[in-house]
């Protein structure tokens, strides 16, 4: 037996119950989408402040100096072995003829990222973490 058109123009209750359901389903699977993460993400500590590919690691006891490169740019980033209590931070990056870019201040995980032009262009760089400090020579000649 076939029901007949309603005259409103409106759906019918059918269509009314699969709008109902698919408004109550789908919050759920966004917040399903918040706890699990995207699909085919990386662990957040896999991701990094800079873009391009790690050139240098200086570790140093309290934490670690990293530089990445890519064809145009390169980027430097702090990172502290423990985070925690805000201490104080610094990364330096600095291209050969040109000034240094510093990130200073008081910080739990990271100081910096910074980022500077270095296209055929080498670059230094250095960090510290409270006392302790580790820098590279000139790299990415």
């Amino acid at each position: 037996m076939t029901r007949p058109l309603r005259s409103s123009g409106r759906p019918g209750p059918a269509a009314a119950r699969r709008t109902a359901a698919a408004l109550l389903v789908l919050p759920l699977l966004g917040a399903f989408g918040l706890v699990l993460g995207p699909a085919g993400s990386a662990p957040a500590q896999a991701a990094s402040a800079c873009s391009g590919r790690l050139v240098k690691t200086v570790t140093f006891s309290t934490g670690s100096l990293r530089v990445y490169g890519s064809r145009a740019y390169a980027c430097a980033v702090t990172v502290a072995k423990k985070p925690g209590a805000r201490r104080t931070m610094r990364v330096s990056l600095q291209p050969r003829g040109g000034r240094a870019v510093v990130d200073s201040g008081r910080f739990t995980q990271l100081a910096g990222p910074v980022k500077v032009h270095a296209l055929n262009r080498c670059v230094r760089a250095s960090g510290s973490i409270g006392t302790s400090s580790g820098s590279t020579g000139w790299i990415m000649c």
